[in-house]
């Protein structure tokens, strides 16, 4: 039976839909992102053009992209808006989140139907236990490993593209590919359009297996084209948040949080040790700092050292 459980960290909540001791879907909410489906007030501050993409800004200040505008509503005026997107790190931090006008009265977004599970927690978990640390390496590296092959996943700023190679017969590969690759689409949470080139396989009954093994291992909702006769194929999948991967190319960020939770398993006064730009994402959250703290039990220092990997951060007793 799958179960989601969810894990509230310092700096941002994990959740993972697990099934058979296994992760099959994982998200990570970060702090200070208003979610999808929250509902909240807002002031019309630019209507478009031709009834599309309005501009609307709430009153921390952060501007809302409305596709379909707002009927009606004349600029300066106060409307409501519901998000459809949240805000999405990357290469393209200018792109606003996504939101349409809303008749409901300002709420918050749907809670995940799932079981929380102790932070931090007294060695490893059932996150730990289901697979975390494999999913977030897969959505730092973009390396998906399996048997035969290798998915390679890379963001771009109109898809997200998935490259399948490896040692198998083209036919056993692109059917092989086809699978994993429809598993870590659902496992990372990738949307929006998504391109994966596979091993060009001759005849139509080699590209209807791959196309039936993406159908299988991908729930709906999703569209995808046929396999074309140089293996490419292009599914599009609703997104209403960023992937892992996308969470994951702020790298210095996403290796401050991780940093957080190795260490919040400590006890006593510690001090942060990790590459200079994760330090600095450290310093300017005084707030992560002090959750730590209160964690472990005494107090939190910080050493920048050039000489670590980026992802090699970690605790020591201060």
């Amino acid at each position: 039976m799958a179960e989601w459980i969810t894990e509230r960290g310092i700096g941002e909540v994990r959740a993972a839909l697990v099934e058979d001791g296994a992760i099959v879907e994982a998200r990570i909410e970060l702090e200070g992102v208003t979610p999808a489906g929250t509902v909240l007030a807002a002031k019309l501050i630019d209507v478009g053009q031709a009834g599309r993409n309005a501009i609307a800004r709430d009153d921390q200040g952060t501007e809302y992209l409305l596709p379909k505008a707002a009927a009606g509503v004349t600029q300066g005026a106060a409307l409501n808006v519901e998000i459809l997107r949240e805000a999405i790190p990357g290469s393209e931090p200018w792109k606003r989140p996504l939101a349409r006008a809303a008749e409901a009265s300002p709420c918050s977004a749907p809670l995940l139907d799932a079981r929380e599970i102790a932070f931090p927690p007294p060695g490893r978990n059932e996150l730990d236990e289901a697979g975390w640390d494999d999913v977030i390496e897969q959505a730092r590296s973009g390396m998906v490993g399996f048997t035969g092959g290798t998915l390679r996943i890379s963001l771009t700023p109109a898809m997200t593209l998935i490259d399948v190679d490896g040692t198998l017969s083209p036919a056993e590969l692109a059917v092989a590919g086809a699978a994993e690759a429809g598993q870590a689409i659902r496992r990372l949470g990738i949307g929006g359009s998504i391109g994966i080139d596979l091993p060009t396989t001759a005849g139509k009954a080699p590209r209807q297996a791959t196309a039936t093994a993406i159908d299988q291992n991908l729930p709906q909702p999703f569209e995808r084209t046929a396999v074309n006769g140089f293996g490419f194929v292009q599914i599009v999948r609703p997104r209403t948040r960023p992937s892992l991967l996308e969470i994951w190319s702020d790298r210095a960020s996403a290796e401050a949080r991780a940093l957080l939770r190795r260490a919040a398993s400590e006890s006593g006064p510690r001090r942060l040790v990790a590459h200079p730009a994760v330090i600095a994402v450290l310093e300017r959250n005084q707030s992560w700092l002090d959750a730590l703290a209160r964690q472990v039990g005494g107090g939190v220092t910080l050493r920048s050292d050039p000489s670590l990997a980026i992802s090699a951060g970690h605790a020591e007793p201060a």
